[in-house]
């Protein structure tokens, strides 16, 4: 959640990209024109729903995942492989994208609200009420739209995500003799995850924001898929990449940071 109080206004532009009708526009001009045309403090539209996903979503991911990690190792007495971190980073994912999905609806709504015609904006106050309306004005399921590509999001996420940090860190302290315990060593690593992360997922997150942003029942993955491709080319997937990047690295740069903190005093762990 700190991580987002940070990237907020970058995950906006990257929403507001990828949902664009016409490809081109660059971050920077996303985000002059958010500011200029809907007032500076819109750059956070959508903050409290991008909150809750993080309390849901990346809670549960990263929980999980640290919980299977920590059981194997009490279990087996030696550190995880990678192809033992890959399933349970696999399963993690997938069960935070399944808690996370309710908030992320509501969240992609928000974000892409004031781009809508005036007669078609939903106006949610808040991730609460954004929650509540879905429910009362279409049906519990709608909470649920999108939710094979965000699992399949999730996945991929906490896949390169957290392996990719834990590779990392583990080579540059194992190659380049680096001190685990120091923060440049956790801002390389997670650097690094961040633009592993970014590349993977792109395709998914494309797809998942489009989906969860239509109106109505219409507009399956598949479809949405296959006509993106017919009338955007390949390219569309990957619409977004530098603000998915420019968010994602400062976003799992923090997080990570953030995260070894924790470690570090033990917060929420029990004692050794």
């Amino acid at each position: 959640m700190t991580a987002c109080l940070v990237t907020h206004p970058l995950d906006l532009a990257k929403v507001r990209l990828q949902t664009a009708s016409k490809p081109g526009q660059s971050l920077a001009g996303m985000v002059y024109q958010i500011i200029t045309k809907e007032g500076f403090f819109k750059i956070y539209s959508g903050l409290t729903a991008s909150l809750l996903r993080q309390a849901t979503y990346s809670t549960a991911r990263f929980g999980i995942y640290e919980f299977l990690k920590e059981s194997f190792q009490e279990a087996y007495q030696t550190t995880p492989t990678t192809s033992a971190l890959l399933p349970m980073s696999m399963l993690a994912g997938a069960l935070g994208g399944l808690v996370g999905n309710p908030s992320d609806v509501v969240n992609i709504r928000m974000q892409n609200d004031s781009t809508l015609p005036i007669e078609q904006r939903r106006n949610y106050r808040n991730a609460f009420d954004g929650i509540y309306r879905i429910v009362k004005e279409e049906q519990v399921s709608s909470l649920f739209r999108g939710l094979t590509p965000n699992l399949v999001r999730g996945v991929l996420m906490t896949a390169s995500q957290v392996v990719t940090y834990d590779i990392a860190k583990s080579l540059l302290v194992d190659t380049l003799s680096l001190d685990p315990s120091k923060k440049s060593t956790h801002f390389s690593a997670s650097l690094l995850a961040g633009l592993v992360a970014t590349t993977v997922c792109s395709p998914a997150d494309v797809v998942k924001t489009r989906i969860m942003n239509a109106k109505g029942t219409s507009g399956g993955a598949a479809s949405i898929l296959t006509n993106a491709i017919k009338n955007e080319g390949v390219g569309f997937m990957f619409r977004g990449w530098l603000p998915s990047f420019i968010r994602l690295g400062p976003h799992t740069i923090v997080t990570f940071l953030a995260l070894e903190q924790l470690r570090k005093f033990r917060l929420g762990m029990p004692s050794e």
